[in-house]
């Protein structure tokens, strides 16, 4: 079957590997319907792991699928099914699994696409566990957004920010895939949203998402505007994934007693904070990794509600990948970037 591996730095190539055998006690194998792109792809394909892994290795970290063989002694899932899948390869059986607190996992042995064989394959296995439902009303694109694109911004907005109706928040890069599920989460929320993006053409689709003001980050000084928006206030929350380039500027933004939460550092991965406004101002710097897959449940209720919905730059193909993250690199698009497979296992490129 054909599969996107990465075989060496920048060097990612469509491959013929083994099918999967059938699924063993408590597996599940799923047929890939959609793969959807991350910086975590741009930064394997880049060479920046993390950890040890070995190459060849299957890309994509987030996806869905549909459920089509069941293994011995499964239950809960039905062959046909769409499911939205885990990127995680969490225990299952540590305190923090067992209490639904999934990404804090004390054994977990990877992430797929990164450390572990991912998603850009056309059937693969997987414990059921890992695998969560979509609700009628949720296609194969909302699925495959769940994991990462929407339940990152479900945790670090509600279960670490605990963004409230009525506060303001700053969001970064709305232009990014988790970019637009903030501001869209966020405003449904009843929060007022200030977003950055990084050209006058980001503006408008910023604005028809829910933001109430959009700073070009490139022509205007992102701390100035939201000082001036906020009448020297500052906001309650930054919902921060840049890193490096912004951080500073986003402690400057916070009101007092404002709370920072960051699950990125596309811009570097070290930065210098200023100890002095921390403690004086009294602020909070919550680290937030991946998400629960209560986080994954919660917005794909949401999709199926049109309280929220996927902003997809483009559909690609396999041979597309190359250019795909190209464009991501120097952030050239709106949303994200899906590669869609169809029911029988092909790939078709679309302009979205």
């Amino acid at each position: 079957m054909r599969a996107l591996q990465l075989l060496g730095d920048r060097d990612l190539r469509e491959t013929d590997i083994p099918p999967p055998p059938p699924p063993g006690p408590g597996e599940v194998q799923v047929a890939i319907s959609a793969v959807a792109l991350n910086h975590i792809d741009v930064w394997g394909w880049r060479g920046m792991a993390f950890a040890k892994r070995k190459l060849p290795l299957v890309v994509g970290a987030e996806a869905s699928g549909v459920v089509a063989e069941i293994g011995p002694g499964t239950a809960g899932l039905l062959p046909g099914q769409l499911v939205s899948i885990y990127g995680a390869r969490t225990c299952g059986l540590c305190e923090n699994c067992r209490s639904s607190r999934d990404n804090l996992c004390e054994h977990v042995s990877g992430v797929h696409g990164f450390h572990l064989d991912g998603f850009a394959q056309e059937r693969v296995n997987l414990p059921a566990r890992l695998l969560v439902p979509a609700p009628p009303g949720c296609d194969a694109i909302g699925a495959a957004l769940a994991p990462v694109t929407f339940g990152t911004v479900e945790h670090m907005l509600f279960d670490n920010a605990k963004l409230q109706p009525g506060e303001t928040i700053l969001v970064h890069a709305g232009g990014s895939g988790i970019g637009t599920a903030a501001i869209q989460l966020a405003k449904r929320h009843g929060a007022t949203v200030i977003t950055t993006v990084g050209s006058d053409a980001k503006i408008e689709p910023a604005r028809a998402l829910g933001a109430d003001h959009v700073i070009n980050y490139r022509s205007d000084r992102f701390e100035g505007a939201v000082r001036k928006l906020t009448k020297k206030k500052g906001v309650d929350v930054v919902f921060e994934h840049v890193g490096k380039d912004t951080f500073a500027g986003s402690m400057l933004c916070l009101k007092r007693g404002g709370r920072l939460v960051t699950c990125g550092s596309t811009s570097g991965v070290s930065t210098d904070v200023n100890l002095m406004m921390l403690f004086q101002q009294q602020l909070r710097l919550i680290g937030s990794f991946g998400c629960r897959m209560d986080n994954m449940r919660d917005a794909m209720a949401k999709m199926a509600k049109g309280l929220a919905k996927p902003v997809i730059d483009t559909r690609i193909g396999f041979s597309d990948i190359d250019v795909a993250l190209k464009r991501m690199e120097g952030r050239d698009v709106f949303g994200k970037i899906v590669l869609v497979l169809d029911e029988a296992g092909g790939a078709a490129s679309q302009a979205a």
